[in-house]
């Protein structure tokens, strides 16, 4: 299983790491520390040399009750970042936004992959995608960041977000997407109780059957603090854990903010594999 963007390959026969970069002043994990183009650059050699293979850049916060970003704040935000980063880095670069224009300034700059947590459902988003080539994570949510958390509620959320991802990728086919440009995401965290997070990474591997590689992003949310009963900055070790778990069950891509824990984590699981 491999993607292809922009003369790159990406081995997905390995679990791959893709470290977050949240260009916001506001984003939940960091504080907005990364908010200055030198620092979000330094930052972004670290995750590499650390083991990432994969950055994904964000302009919009989407944690619970976020505010709502103008496309022009994203713009200003994501596109410089987007272009320095692939001057600067040979790397694969995400970029995690929802608005159609954005997709299409940030391919003209060096994008690699869409990674949008409403998958493709904004205005121009689908046409826009299809006319780039490039390959798209679809994200599963219950509503939209500022309310999703309220009350989330589901029958069966298993079957519920398969649903979901199963028919936004029949429309993605139908309008010509190449089956290869598709990843899925389960979206832990949106529009989820903690215990629907968890029997989603419990049952992770159903998600595989249909051969579409899986982006797993649990890093530090509310579902590891929960259980350890620790803040942000303390949900390192429990996020590592769950990001492994992940990739037991079938995850190729990790989206992590701590990337050297994670590949650590990976390393010991693939020398027990080829032991």
């Amino acid at each position: 299983m491999k993607l292809y963007a922009n003369n790159k390959v990406l081995d997905l026969n390995v679990p791959q790491i893709m470290g977050i970069l949240n260009f916001t002043p506001d984003s939940f994990s960091d504080s907005g520390q990364f908010y200055q183009l030198d620092k979000a650059l330094i930052q972004i050699e670290k995750m590499l040399q650390a083991g990432a293979s994969i950055i994904d850049i964000g302009g919009e916060s989407t944690r619970p009750n976020a505010d709502e970003v103008t496309l022009e704040q994203e713009l200003e935000r994501v596109v410089p970042l987007v272009e320095a980063v692939h001057k600067r880095f040979g790397c694969w670069i995400s970029v995690d936004t929802s608005k159609a224009q954005v997709m299409a300034e940030c391919a003209k700059v060096g994008m690699d992959l869409i990674n949008d947590i409403r998958a493709l459902q904004e205005p121009q988003a689908l046409e826009t995608a299809l006319g780039l080539g490039l390959p798209v994570c679809l994200m599963h949510m219950q509503g939209q960041p500022r309310t999703m958390q309220a009350n989330p509620h589901y029958d069966d959320v298993v079957a519920e977000v398969l649903e979901f991802l199963q028919k936004r990728t029949a429309l993605c086919l139908e309008e010509g997407m190449k089956p290869e440009n598709i990843i899925w995401d389960v979206g832990f965290g949106f529009g989820k109780t903690v215990q629907h997070n968890y029997k989603l990474l419990q049952q992770l591997a159903r998600f595989t059957i249909e051969g579409f590689p899986i982006l797993a992003g649990l890093s530090r949310k509310s579902m590891i603090g929960a259980v350890l009963e620790k803040t942000v900055e303390q949900r390192v070790m429990g996020s590592a854990a769950g990001a492994l778990i992940a990739a037991m069950n079938g995850a190729t891509i990790l989206r992590v903010h701590d990337v050297e824990q994670t590949a650590d984590a990976l390393k010991i699981w693939q020398a027990t594999l080829n032991a």
